[in-house]
């Protein structure tokens, strides 16, 4: 009983704290992601019918939470949870590294299809220098650093792609290239690991590619930074080249630099991108290399070494040449308690921030599975309150910011147990123009239209036909999508 009182009370002051701080409703665009991971060996020992079951049941569930993004891993160690020519299948979907699954399928087909017909995105989720993690013993023959062992160093019982030889660049691009060409993804997404993260005693072995490579770079930190760069603004520029709606995204460890190591620093203690993974992020977002940036800010409001709101406020004061979502851990947020009222946890507190953040377009969720599992009732909350409205896209001008036509012929046709609503989709002449998704809004009779109120947001869908399954007079609008979620004007229909 007095959990239960203890999580209607969260629910209660939440509600209140979102009024408080978003009086005019929830914003209409909004990147609401979620992190979907193997590394962790979620999927391990389940047959194929069992771990679409478990995915069916985890996107149901994220879709009801108003998650409107699955970043999905499909690479965790230079294998793959697809087919591809090019890397062996996965471990952490098999058991094996190399071996197919059986019945066969393909995760990632799977998962744009699932994620498509939600009306969601789906970002496919590389780690791109890691090729072997501690816990894997065995590589296929296929795999690279058994064809080229001499493209990788070892750290830590793991195998990293040296990201100073050009040949590990091209290969990964290669990767990627077969990735974005065959599968109908929305984004392709990378993790923090650059360079590995430093462990006491651990030394990277590159030294002799320094020598040979330096291009005239004295400082072997100021070199591993410059190949890192490289490597970014080449896969952008792969991926941009091949189907340029796809978007790239980073997601870089929280802490860009501490203070004490630069002017610009955060008042943070903590790890560094640009000091310990030779990762330039802002470089990245001032030149337009990424496309969005997702800064892992899995620290609580208060920490010592890296508090969470020092941290929000850094990065929203340096990031806005590119949309910032802001990765969050779930269970550290409820396990805390909020430091003006510590009988509710910290997700009031945290989106609050996130309300007041011009730059801040979104949120991923570390990690889907704690969602779905409603720790701390955070999934609960997010569908009842933060995320009760659907959200489109934040728009990505730089890329292409102009609106398809509007949908044409739009009737209604009575079933015997329904009505649907039926339109036509404009015409489009390229990837820039052609609809590939459609909004519909419903207002009550007499209700004035605005499709700025996400509130009236029925259904986000790739179908040209809506089944009517309100009651009552209404005003229907629909407007149609593009590949960047340019939308059009509305066109209506009353019932």
């Amino acid at each position: 009983m007095k959990i239960f009182k203890y999580q209607i009370v969260i629910f209660v002051l939440s509600f209140l704290a979102f009024l408080g701080s978003n009086a005019s409703g929830q914003s209409k665009r909004e990147f609401r992601g979620a992190w979907i991971q193997c590394v962790n060996g979620q999927f391990l020992g389940m047959t194929t019918k069992e771990m679409q079951s478990t995915l069916t049941h985890q996107l149901e569930e994220l879709q009801k939470d108003g998650v409107n993004a699955i970043i999905f891993q499909v690479r965790p160690e230079c294998d793959a949870l697809y087919k591809s020519r090019l890397e062996p299948w996965s471990r952490f979907l098999t058991g094996t590294q190399g071996e197919a699954p059986s019945p066969y399928w393909d995760p990632l087909q799977w998962m744009v299809d699932q994620c498509h017909k939600r009306g969601m995105e789906l970002h496919a989720w590389i780690n791109p220098y890691r090729a072997k993690t501690k816990t894997t013993n065995n590589l296929a023959r296929s795999h690279v650093a058994i064809q080229h062992p001499e493209w990788v160093f070892s750290y830590d019982g793991q195998l990293i792609l040296n990201p100073g030889i050009p040949e590990c660049r091209e290969y990964i691009c290669r990767v990627v290239d077969d990735i974005v060409r065959r599968y109908d993804v929305d984004g392709l997404h990378i993790d923090d690991y650059f360079y590995p993260y430093p462990v006491a005693g651990q030394k990277i072995d590159d030294s002799r590619q320094f020598q040979a490579n330096n291009n005239g770079i004295r400082d072997i930190g100021d070199w591993r930074r410059y190949n890192v760069n490289v490597f970014i603004q080449q896969l952008h520029d792969s991926i941009s080249s091949v189907k340029p709606w796809v978007k790239f995204g980073v997601s870089p460890f929280g802490i860009y630099r501490n203070k004490k190591s630069s002017p610009i620093g955060s008042e943070t203690n903590g790890l560094q991108n640009y000091d310990d993974l030779y990762a330039d992020v802002l470089m990245w977002v001032n030149n337009g290399w990424v496309d969005y940036v997702v800064p892992q800010l899995y620290w609580e409001i208060g920490h010592k070494t890296a508090d969470y709101e020092t941290l929000i406020k850094w990065w929203n004061s340096h990031v806005s040449k590119r949309p910032l979502y802001i990765g969050e851990d779930i269970e550290r947020t409820v396990k805390k308690a909020g430091l003006n009222n510590p009988g509710i946890n910290q997700m009031p507190a945290k989106f609050k921030l996130h309300d007041q953040m011009r730059n801040v377009k979104g949120t991923v969720l570390w990690y889907a599975k704690a969602a779905v599992d409603n720790i701390g009732n955070y999934g609960t909350t997010l569908r009842n309150v933060y995320w009760r409205y659907p959200a489109l896209q934040p728009a990505m001008p730089f890329i292409d910011g102009d609106a398809p036509g509007k949908v044409k012929k739009m009737k209604v046709i009575s079933m015997p147990d329904c009505k649907v609503l039926f339109w036509t989709a404009p015409k489009g002449k390229g990837w820039e123009d052609e609809a590939v998704k459609y909004v519909v809004y419903r207002f009550a009779h007499g209700e004035k239209i605005n499709i700025d109120n996400p509130a009236n947001i029925v259904a986000i869908t790739m179908n040209t036909f809506y089944e009517i399954k309100e009651q009552g007079k209404a005003t229907y609008v629909v407007t149609a999508l593009d590949r960047m979620g340019n939308e059009s004007n509305g066109k209506k229909k009353k019932i």
